[in-house]
């Protein structure tokens, strides 16, 4: 009578092949989904300095979208402080937003 050999870690290498693939198409596509990021006017950019600067005083909740990595983001939040030294926005709920990467904001 003949025992069982198991052939150990080789016989998942097939498995490995397909996910390292799976792994590639995500890339891909998230890749692929990318945008430029949109130039502002100075005129924007002065609503967007208006806009913040409004919220802080009187402590309103905004809507932000900004931009990062390719991609547009929202966030919705209450700006409590504006750090002039590295030209961040710190939000109450703790998020934080470089100044350069906001698109548009809504009061």
């Amino acid at each position: 009578m003949r025992k069982y050999q198991d052939r150990g870690i080789i016989k998942w290498a097939p498995f490995d092949a397909l996910i390292s693939y799976q792994d590639v198409l995500k890339t891909m596509h998230y890749e692929r989904g990318k945008q430029d990021k949109p130039m502002l006017t100075s005129d924007q950019y002065e609503t967007l300095d208006r806009t913040i600067k409004e919220s802080i005083r009187f402590h309103k909740e905004v809507h932000i979208t900004y931009y990062e990595d390719g991609y547009f983001k929202m966030l919705y939040g209450i700006v409590k402080k504006f750090d002039e030294v590295y030209k961040t926005f710190i939000f109450e709920e703790g998020f934080v937003i470089k100044g350069h990467q906001i698109i548009d904001v809504i009061c």
